[in-house]
């Protein structure tokens, strides 16, 4: 299997991502928005952490009415930033997308969020509508300029209140690192973010991931200091890193753990999938999530996982032998994926949430009180 052309969630084709984050003035925060193709996206949710912030994520049952959902929103600022979401809400209605009702339309937009208060020296700084509305005009104009390669001058993402007036900053959907909702993120003592990558299987479906890594587990293999997550990483994918010296490892006492925290996301596909099966795709993603952050859901997490289907290719059937007894060249060769691929594809989610975690780590820009993966291990990096 390889990656996608961009290695993030935009593989998924028809799916847009916007980020916008401030940086200065009391603030360190930001919201990602992941917004549907035209006619909405299925979608389910699995939340497995004790202290979650979520918002319309009980219509995600498959017992209840809405069959597709308009957009997805991440977002710091803990409870007071579920207000991003309204913006989002607001920018869909004008556009007459949404759920139609007598007179309108109602766009439905879950949202889950980080605990990142006070990261950059307010407490109450946190996203609003504007951050929303941002995020959303970011992913539109993301998606009018297709991305090439991932190439962001990191120094334009940490800039302060004495270098410019104009706090707030946007970023393209493909780029990992310090931008929207991972903008005050932490992981396990080290600078989260966010992080994203892709997978195209053997049928011809694409799986993709966007986490936010904002952990209060180690994000680290406990037995070399390598991100845990990078071990699923695909042919050449983290061939840039390698085991960093023993004597970094010893060194590193993390001093910026949280007490409070939360790492969510969203995996997507561009199979048929119903709501309950997109829930499923959610709760295996947390199977990847605790394979590359440990521990993993815990009392002061409020982990989430969206899972979206785009609909674009066909539905899976059911499987027809037992999982394991097939070989290559036993499936059809027709237009219908079998049941085995259904079984793919929920592996693959897994492994694609793991390496979206190891990413969000690798490119997450370095500060006070939260240092950079390679400010901390730089023997890890090939280049050195």
């Amino acid at each position: 299997m390889k990656p996608g052309a961009t290695n993030s969630l935009l593989d998924v084709a028809g799916l847009r991502v916007g980020h916008h984050h401030r940086v200065g003035d009391g603030h360190r925060t930001g919201t990602t928005v992941v917004l549907a193709p035209a006619g909405g996206m299925v979608a389910g949710v699995d939340v497995r952490g004790a202290a979650p912030g979520t918002r319309e994520t009980e219509l995600l049952d498959p017992r209840n009415l809405v069959e597709r959902v308009h957009a997805v929103v991440l977002t710091g600022g803990s409870a007071f930033g579920l207000s991003a979401a309204c913006g989002v809400m607001s920018r869909l209605a004008d556009a007459g997308v949404g759920f139609p009702v007598e007179g309108g339309v109602v766009p439905i937009v879950p949202a889950a969020v980080i605990y990142d208060l006070g990261r950059g020296g307010a407490f109450r700084a946190t996203p609003d509508a504007s951050f929303g509305e941002a995020a959303y005009d970011a992913a539109m104009a993301d998606a009018a300029d297709p991305p090439g390669q991932p190439a962001l001058d990191q120094t334009t993402l940490d800039q302060t209140a004495s270098d410019r007036t104009d706090l707030g900053r946007t970023a393209p959907g493909h780029v990992s690192g310090s931008v929207g909702a991972g903008a005050g993120a932490v992981a396990g003592g080290l600078a989260g973010g966010v992080g994203t990558a892709s997978v195209m299987l053997p049928c011809g479906a694409t799986v993709a991931a966007l986490a936010v890594v904002n952990a209060a587990g180690s994000v680290l293999d406990p037995r070399g200091g390598r991100p845990a997550g990078a071990r699923y990483g695909l042919p050449g994918e983290f061939d840039h890193l390698r085991k960093p010296r023993a004597q970094e490892v010893e060194a590193w006492r993390p001093a910026g753990v949280t007490s409070l925290n939360t790492t969510i996301g969203v995996v997507a596909t561009d199979l048929t999938l119903t709501k309950a099966q997109c829930g499923k795709l959610a709760a295996v993603a947390h199977d990847g999530l605790a394979r590359a952050i440990r521990p993993a859901h815990t009392m002061v997490d409020g982990d989430t996982v969206f899972a979206v289907a785009t609909c674009a290719r066909p539905t899976p059937r059911g499987e027809d032998r037992v999982y394991g007894q097939r070989t290559a060249g036993d499936e059809p060769s027709g237009a219908e994926p079998s049941g085995a691929e259904l079984h793919d594809l929920l592996a693959a989610g897994a492994d694609v949430f793991s390496r979206a975690v190891a990413h969000a780590v690798l490119a997450a820009t370095g500060r006070e009180g939260a240092p950079a993966y390679l400010d901390v291990f730089p023997s890890a990096s090939r280049t050195s």
